[in-house]
């Protein structure tokens, strides 16, 4: 697989955008460990939808809860695994690769040496997150459909509002991250931030059995979010009005995290 972008002269009428060559540096590094990445992300969801979604949830199934709403708890845990893997790994693209890009040797300074502007530099990574998080929801949902959860429309729909999911985390993340000076505020943020959300937001069992005031903090975080489309996309709840209020609550964190993460990266860059 090759991921490299078309080499041009500088002053090119067919040069690259700037951001397309920050895109460039980041896939050429990927081409070292994209075999890798992709047999995680077949592996782990074939893991987790075995063990969790055909094995114990034999058991589940027999107690005919009604959090299920008919269905069985296969289908009702794999998109909120597909939600929360999307979460894990929008954080760890955008976390550790920022921290260490920013550092006086890392590459966003030598990026930052040539007429490349922040943005530029943001926009590269950016979509390279993107690129990442479609790839691996790509390669959970094709899990899924093997499966039998879903169908190829839905799963078109589950990959694209994983994708949206994860980018709803990566860009705030991007943003702080940019602004982060030791290692150990990226790890705290994962182990006492994201883990509490993956366990609680509906992930492996129904948020509504949660007390009042904890769903409804719940009901604020964009793991849910992204969990109740994933999982009306596959059960086939989904409705207009609900589908709206999920895109739009993502889509807006996306971009108030893009906007913050274009100050903080002329700040970091510019210092």
């Amino acid at each position: 697989m090759s991921f490299t972008l078309p080499r041009m002269r500088s002053g090119s009428a067919h040069a690259p955008a700037p951001a397309l060559r920050e895109l460039g540096y980041w896939l050429h590094r990927y081409r070292r460990t994209w075999r890798g990445t992709v047999v995680i992300s077949v592996a782990n969801p074939l893991l987790f939808l075995a063990a969790l979604g055909a094995g114990l949830g034999k058991l589940v199934d027999r107690g005919g809860s009604s959090y299920l709403h008919g269905h069985s708890y296969l289908v009702f845990i794999a998109p909120g695994l597909l939600a929360a893997m999307a979460m894990q790994t929008g954080y760890i693209e955008a976390a550790g690769p920022v921290f260490e890009s920013a550092q006086r040797r890392g590459n966003y300074r030598a990026a930052a040496a040539t007429p490349m502007r922040p943005r530029d530099i943001l926009d590269g990574h950016l979509l390279f997150i993107a690129f990442r998080l479609l790839i691996s929801a790509t390669a959970f949902t094709v899990v899924i459909a093997a499966f039998g959860v879903v169908g190829p429309v839905k799963a078109l729909l589950l990959v694209l509002a994983a994708t949206l999911t994860g980018l709803a985390f990566a860009a705030p993340i991007a943003a702080w991250s940019i602004t982060v000076t030791r290692i150990a505020r990226l790890q705290a943020v994962y182990r006492f931030v994201l883990m509490p959300l993956y366990m609680f937001s509906g992930t492996f069992f129904s948020a509504d059995q949660l007390p009042g005031w904890l769903h409804a903090v719940v009901a604020c975080t964009p793991l849910y979010q992204g969990i109740t489309l994933c999982r009306s996309i596959t059960e086939g709840s989904a409705t207009a009005g609900g589908s709206a209020v999920h895109l739009g609550y993502l889509a807006v964190l996306a971009v108030v995290g893009y906007l913050a993460a274009r100050r903080g990266f002329a700040a970091r860059l510019h210092s």
